[in-house]
């Protein structure tokens, strides 16, 4: 038997756009046949983009999709690649008239199978089993003379399903159509779970995913085949489109080129900062924006979202306003100043706008005092960043991190505000990684350090006050972060966090400030999930609840 030459098409469709993402398989699927492909796969829910969450539930709109899939098998016919054997994620509806998550395989100007998902994730960001039917029946159809296998995502996360059934018959291939969203640590995951369902069926596995950031999700590709030993016959790239096509052996056997493993990107951090960039890009690109606002401090977060949003939309598209009050420091304009003109940000496109006659109007009028009297110098920037996107048409991006979040150490209507907010899932120590990792980057590529180093080393303050530091209100992010993530990430109680090392005073008063601002993260804006657990769809608590781990609880 002849090898199979399988194509992965791993593209960043968009949500609801049924006929740009239809142009994006037609597209990809020449280019497959062009490399010599008899068979292009797709990843989940290609044909409407994914996750499409209600969307499903709109009967209108699971008529659109099924006329569009239609009219795409007589589109491929049309454009000569009748012969292709075309395997892509859609939209379906089971014979309750419930939708489903399906794959489609398309060849000779038809529909010529039908797969339904049958594992439906309900954990985490995804609730499938509200929204969806499961399938019953496995898929198994023949290629070439090769014995082939679908399944989707889950159903090989998942004990039994599908997977169960396939495991039953001789398969040479299983292909794998698959939305997996990025977290870190999540590729080797992935790439040890092929490789021991491709040993369990003895055929060699394709795993097709999808790239592109949606909403807070974003996709990474890494797209990947292993034989039946688990070796590796082809991958694609990380956090970009790509067509690869991989030859499998016949019976899913090793190649020549195989390799024991499938290599994985050691790199966390590199992989977190690109994941963040391409979720920015995308957000920005399909909602319509053009361009982003944020305020620059001079401090590292600002430093950071400013050299990300450079990096996804271009520096010439990118808004920094400083805002100094009168108890800003010098070299906090000067490192604003100073990031700008590394970021090569347009010099129009610099502003400083100074807040203290603002602040001094406001107090004339209010005479706040304490920590109303902070929080309206931080609502007065968010106000000015507002107006200006209301004007001229920006997206506000907000520069809060994922430790700030979880504390409660931000101002609603302040350094809240905005549209977006690209490290609302980085802690505060993983963002200093990120700044040490971007610069190091532009080092090894013989560009200038776009984040200044003092914004980079100098003690972390909102500048609100008189010489005001983070560490005057929060324990030292060394200490914090890893507190943090044991009790919002593993859920751990006041005794354990005591027994993890933990200062008693310190779990008390870290874990009723996560308690209280549960009513914050809920207004906050969207960002990307890069880790196990966001605040948001992973993380659903009340925000009306009165109970609480008791003061002093840690002790007993």
């Amino acid at each position: 038997m002849d090898p199979l030459s399988v194509a992965l098409a791993q593209v960043n469709p968009t949500v609801g756009d049924l006929e740009g993402n239809a142009q994006l398989v037609l597209a990809s699927a020449r280019q497959a046949a062009a490399q010599g492909a008899q068979v292009v796969v797709f990843g989940e829910m290609v044909l409407t983009g994914y996750p499409i969450e209600d969307l499903a539930l709109r009967t209108s709109f699971r008529v659109a999709v099924a006329e569009r899939a239609e009219q795409l098998a007589t589109e491929l016919a049309d454009a000569g690649l009748a012969d292709l054997m075309v395997v892509a994620g859609c939209l379906g509806t089971a014979s309750d008239g419930r939708p489903t998550n399906t794959a489609l395989v398309l060849t000779g100007g038809r529909i010529e199978h039908v797969y339904t998902k049958q594992g439906l994730p309900n954990y985490g960001v995804f609730d499938e089993y509200r929204i969806f039917a499961a399938g019953e029946a496995p898929l198994r159809f023949g290629a070439a003379g090769h014995r082939v296998g679908v399944a989707i995502c889950e159903d090989i996360w998942g004990a039994g399903g599908g997977l169960a059934h396939l495991g039953e018959a001789e398969l040479d291939l299983l292909l794998v159509l698959n939305g997996s969203p990025y977290e870190r640590g999540k590729s080797h995951q992935r790439t040890e779970l092929v490789r021991q369902r491709a040993k369990h069926l003895d055929a060699a596995v394709a795993y097709v995913n999808l790239v592109g950031g949606q909403d807070d999700l974003v996709f990474d590709g890494g797209s990947f085949v292993l034989d039946a030993g688990g070796n590796l016959l082809g991958s694609s790239a990380q956090f970009a489109e790509e067509v690869r096509t991989v030859s499998v052996p016949a019976l899913g056997r090793a190649g020549e080129d195989a390799t024991a493993v499938a290599p994985d990107n050691d790199d966390d951090t590199g992989q977190m900062y690109d994941a963040i960039v391409l979720a920015l890009a995308d957000y920005v690109r399909k909602n319509g924006f053009t361009s982003v606002l944020l305020g620059l401090s001079g401090g590292i977060d600002s430093a950071v979202v400013a050299t990300i949003a450079a990096d996804a939309v271009g520096a010439q598209n990118v808004v920094g306003v400083a805002m100094p009050s009168k108890y800003s420091s010098s070299h906090s304009l000067a490192d604003a100043e100073d990031l700008a003109n590394r970021l090569g940000i347009d010099p129009q496109n610099y502003r400083v706008q100074p807040i203290e006659a603002m602040f001094d109007s406001f107090q004339g009028e209010l005479a706040l005092t304490g920590l109303a009297e902070e929080n309206l110098q931080a609502r007065i920037r968010g106000m000015i960043l507002m107006g200006l996107s209301n004007d001229e048409g920006h997206l506000v991006l907000a520069p809060g991190n994922k430790s700030e979040l979880a504390v409660g150490y931000s101002t609603i209507y302040g350094d809240a505000v905005g549209g977006y907010a690209p490290l609302k899932d980085v802690s505060k120590t993983r963002v200093w990684e990120l700044a040490r990792f971007r610069n190091a980057r532009a080092r090894q590529d013989g560009e200038i350090e776009p984040i200044p180093e003092n914004s980079i080393s100098k003690p972390p303050s909102a500048e609100l006050r008189p010489d005001q530091r983070d560490d005057q209100s929060l324990p030292d992010y060394d200490i914090l972060d890893p507190l943090l993530d044991a009790y919002v990430e593993r859920a751990a109680s006041q005794a354990d966090l005591v027994q993890l090392g933990f200062g008693a005073d310190v779990v008390d008063q870290v874990t009723m400030l996560v308690d209280r601002a549960e009513w914050k993260r809920r207004q906050y804006p969207l960002g990307p999930k890069v880790t196990a657990l966001a605040f948001g769809r992973d993380r659903r608590l009340p925000v009306t609840n009165v109970f609480r781990e008791h003061p002093g609880a840690a002790e007993r």
